[in-house]
Parts: C-alpha cells; sequence; structure tokens
C-alpha cells in the first residue's frame, strides 16, 4: 500500500489531496476516512488507490502520524487592537466601494486576503 502525506484538506467541504511518496497526487474524501481520524496538512497516511471519474482516489485510508501543532506566539493584546483597528478601516473603504457595485482590484484583493488570513491565524493559536 502506497504512503503519503495529506497536502491539503478542507474538514468542512469533506475533501483534500495526498501528496505520495512517489510524487502522484491523490484525491481524498472525507468518507474514507476513519471515523475517529484527525487530518490536517502534513498528516501522514497510509492508502489503497482505485481509479475514480476524475482520477486517482484513496481508499482504505490508514493515519501512521498526525504532526503536533507548534503553538506559535501570540501578539500582545495591545499590538493586536491597532492591526484591528487599522483592517477595520480598510474594510470599511472597500466596503463603500462594494456598495457603489465596484469590487476592488484584483492585487488589492488579495492584499486584503492575505491580512484576513494572516490575523484569523493570530486569533487561532
Amino acid at each position: 500500500m502506497p504512503n503519503g502525506k495529506v497536502r491539503f484538506y478542507d474538514e468542512d467541504k469533506g475533501f483534500g489531496f495526498i501528496q505520495g511518496d512517489d510524487g502522484s497526487q491523490v484525491y481524498l474524501h472525507a468518507s474514507v476516512l476513519p471515523a475517529d481520524a484527525e487530518v490536517q496538512a502534513g498528516t501522514r497516511l497510509e492508502y489503497s488507490v482505485a481509479d475514480g471519474r476524475r482520477g486517482p482516489q484513496a481508499l482504505s485510508v490508514r493515519v501512521i502520524d498526525t504532526p503536533r501543532m507548534v503553538k506559535r506566539s501570540r501578539k500582545s493584546a495591545d499590538e493586536m487592537s491597532v492591526i484591528i483597528e487599522d483592517l477595520v478601516k480598510l474594510l470599511d473603504g472597500l466596503g463603500g466601494r462594494l456598495k457603489n457595485g465596484q469590487y476592488p482590484e484584483r492585487s488589492q484583493s488579495r492584499t486584503v486576503a492575505t491580512m484576513l488570513r494572516r490575523v484569523a491565524d493570530d486569533f487561532d493559536v
């Protein structure tokens, strides 16, 4: 049975992808995971492969190793309050443009999305 690491897994959507040790990419659906399995990026799995409608699909999945989450140090509450205030001002400006029917430029959208992810990561430690 091949082994690999979870490259991406979205628990809400119930699917992800495994990067096999041989370099192959395999689709992973929540229905093939053991009932008590906790899967995240970096989790090592052993699995069998079947041809699905859209390519290789994992079957008979067994969790080998789940990486430990390293606790990061949080920014202080004072630092976060300044960041949040600036982010609210930025989002308020974007909201005004959206009310006028204008989406932000693609580069600005990516910048805002990156900022939101980083703030979310600081909250989710």
